[in-house]
C-alpha cells in the first residue's frame, strides 16, 4: 500500500519559512519524480516544484529563488524548504510520486499540509 505523509505546515507571517517533508512507502522511492503541488481554495493544482529520480529539478515560476526542493532517498523523503513567503502561497500543499513507465504513467497523493501565510 502506498502512503505518502507530508508534515510541516502550519502559520508563518510574511516573509517567514517553512519546511515540508514528506515520508513515502510501498513505492520504490528513487525510482520516481517526486514533487509538490498546491491549491489555494477556488484554484485548480499547481505545480511547486519536482525532483527526478536522477536529481534535475524544476521551479514553478513563482516560487524560484524562494523555494527549495530535495530529496533523500535513503529515508524516501522529499522536503519543500519555501523562504520568503508571501500570502499568496496560501494553500494546501500535496506531496506527489510519479513513475513514468514505458506505457503508463503512475501518480500517487499525500493527503495535504495546510500552509497559511498571513500576519
Amino acid at each position: 500500500q502506498v502512503q505518502l505523509v507530508e508534515s510541516g505546515g502550519g502559520l508563518v507571517q510574511p516573509g517567514g519559512s517553512l519546511s515540508l517533508s514528506c515520508v513515502a512507502s510501498g513505492v520504490s522511492f528513487r525510482f520516481y519524480t517526486m514533487g509538490w503541488y498546491r491549491q489555494a481554495p477556488g484554484k485548480q493544482r499547481e505545480l511547486v516544484a519536482d525532483m527526478t529520480n536522477g536529481g534535475g529539478t524544476n521551479y514553478a515560476g513563482f516560487v524560484k529563488g524562494r523555494f527549495t526542493i530535495s530529496r533523500d532517498n535513503a529515508k524516501n523523503t522529499v522536503y519543500l524548504q519555501m523562504n520568503s513567503l508571501k500570502p499568496e502561497d496560501t494553500a494546501v500543499y500535496y506531496c506527489n510520486a510519479r513513475f513514468v513507465g514505458a506505457v503508463s504513467t503512475r501518480d500517487y497523493w499525500g493527503q495535504g499540509t495546510q500552509v497559511t501565510v498571513s500576519s
